[in-house]
């Protein structure tokens, strides 16, 4: 296939617009996948510096209240039947049949 002068004078400027594009697109690509790498480096260092699970408040003051009160398991007992224990509340639509048909 040959090519006249003509048909050169086209070709070439569009052959240098086309590899700026295919470049252009190269570096997108490659700043999104930076881009990726250090958004999950950063939930990385939010997951190890968060605290995932802690301890009951409830089971440590148990704790606490026995060890200081084991010389007077009277005044446990006080306590214990001071605190009435509150009813659960109910979820709103938790274990209810709701029919969405309509």
């Amino acid at each position: 296939m040959s090519l006249k002068g003509v048909e050169l004078q086209i070709a070439i400027p569009k052959t240098f617009d086309a590899g700026k594009m295919v470049e252009q697109h190269q570096q997108n690509t490659i700043n999104q996948q930076i881009h990726a790498n250090e958004a999950l480096k950063k939930e990385l260092d939010r997951k190890q510096t968060t605290v995932n699970e802690t301890d009951s408040t409830d089971a440590i003051t148990d704790e606490e209240e026995r060890q200081g009160d084991a010389e007077n398991p009277s005044m446990l007992a006080k306590k214990k039947k001071k605190v009435p224990e509150a009813p659960k509340a109910q979820h709103p639509f938790k274990g209810n049949f709701i029919d969405f048909s309509g």
